[in-house]
């Protein structure tokens, strides 16, 4: 068994603020704090909201801001034209690219630039015609399922046809920014693996990487976490996402605990190797044995070292003829018995 390798994604979303250069420096910072891959949303605002009286209240830089709806997602709307541009920057530093469409024509814009995956985003999960052409578009789709029932994931799952199981990743995700410990049921992701029999993650909404490196030991495929540039930087999602130096401990974590995880082979660790010998109780002999001695029940002793025999060999030793003088307290070896 190899050891498992949690593909571990930067969710930029809207951190970008409507600036390529910054989605660039998000992206490079993303790599070096060493994620897999970078993920934005390739929405147009039109495809969800359009009336312009809806407000959303949230915090930035410390303050609480209210204004339409309409006015901030088309105010962080990620360009059709930058995907060119980025998707060659992750090729060159070596993460993927995904992004979070809301029409099919933002499907078809994923798979021409040639990325492998595409993700839904959580409040689209009750949307069978996206999620249908997602699973029909060649790539691997990576399927959220926060604020979902089972009979809304049954029916996202069914929506994916050909792409599920082998080419889809459910996403387990609580749509709560930030997420609480109470809230976060990580057995929801440990069912969703066993009820689907599909490749499972985890969308960590939470502060810090206890919960992703929690999720990775229960078999996390796949970990999502927002990712910011800097704490301080205006919109709504910079304050609790993951700045570079934050997402490289999240990344550390995890990569420490798939080592703590090892390969589940029944076999002793390297560093016991090295003393087990010396730990373990072997067989010792009682009193000198010589040379043609015929081995019998009063000869021999259980002590350290475990060098030769073990207590559970000795059976098929008794009444077996030495070939060699073995000293008091010296190790029994099958060399002895020829």
């Amino acid at each position: 068994m190899t050891q498992r390798h949690t593909f571990i994604i930067a969710e930029v979303g809207l951190n970008h603020n409507g600036n390529l250069d910054l989605a660039r420096e998000s992206v490079a910072a993303a790599a070096h704090a060493g994620c897999d891959a970078v993920k934005f949303q390739n929405f147009k605002t039109e495809d969800f909201v359009r009336d312009r009286t809806q407000m959303f209240t949230y915090k930035s830089q410390g303050t609480e801001v209210t204004e339409p709806f309409f006015d901030l997602c088309k105010r962080n709307e990620f360009q059709p034209e930058w995907l060119g541009p980025l998707k060659s920057l992750c090729d060159e530093i070596g993460v993927e690219l995904i992004s979070t469409p809301t029409s099919i024509d933002g499907i078809e814009d994923l798979r021409r630039a040639g990325c492998t995956y595409v993700k839904n985003g959580s409040d689209y999960l009750t949307h069978p015609p996206l999620i249908r052409a997602m699973g029909q578009s060649g790539m691997k789709v990576i399927l959220s399922t926060g604020m979902g029932t089972q009979d809304d994931i049954d029916a996202a799952v069914l929506a994916l046809g050909a792409a599920y199981p082998d080419n889809a990743v459910l996403l387990h995700c609580t749509s709560a920014y930030p997420t609480h410990p109470q809230d976060i049921n990580l057995n929801r992701m440990v069912r969703l693996q066993s009820h689907y029999d599909c490749a499972v993650g985890f969308s960590d909404h939470t502060e810090g990487s206890i919960a992703a490196v929690q999720a990775a030991s229960l078999g996390a495929a796949m970990i999502e976490k927002h990712f910011t540039l800097d704490h301080e930087l205006p919109g709504p999602d910079h304050w609790f996402s993951s700045t570079p130096g934050e997402m490289a401990e999240l990344v550390s974590d995890v990569r420490q605990a798939e080592v703590r995880l090892g390969s589940g082979d029944l076999v002793p660790a390297a560093g016991e190797l090295e003393t087990r010998d010396a730990f373990r109780i072997g067989v010792v002999a009682e009193i000198d044995l010589d040379t043609g001695h015929v081995l019998g029940a009063g000869d021999f002793a259980f002590r350290k070292p475990g060098s030769g025999l073990l207590p559970r060999d000795i059976d098929d030793y008794l009444g077996r003829t030495l070939v060699r003088r073995v000293p008091k307290e010296s190790p029994l070896s099958p060399e002895d018995f020829g």
